[in-house]
């Protein structure tokens, strides 16, 4: 016998009814484990970038590891060699450069 399937079948065409709340809780389930940390991380990423001034230490998505020299609208303009400059969207940093102790 296949018991999921007897599990789901209800009495007298019952099957919909309980398969509605069913996908609610599922859907519920995902939202709170998947969507809503991930959007958590997003806006916290979002406020770092936004803080972000000359002379932070950031690292971009490529791994790429530059101080900021000039802060644009939409992108920055960073420092990652003595004499290699580059432009980067915001949206390319994925973090400052964590500190190093010593």
């Amino acid at each position: 016998m296949n018991i999921p399937i007897l599990l789901f079948q209800g009495e007298g065409g019952s099957g919909l009814f309980t398969m509605v709340p069913l996908i609610v809780i599922i859907f519920g389930i995902f939202y709170f484990l998947v969507i809503r940390p991930q959007q958590k991380q997003q806006q916290k990423l979002q406020q770092m970038i936004t803080t972000l001034k000359i002379n932070d230490e950031v690292v971009t998505n490529g791994g790429i590891i530059g101080k900021i020299k000039e802060v644009k609208e939409t992108s920055f303009i960073i420092q990652s060699a003595e004499k290699s400059f580059l432009e980067i969207g915001k949206q390319a940093v994925i973090g400052k450069k964590a500190e190093e102790s010593k």
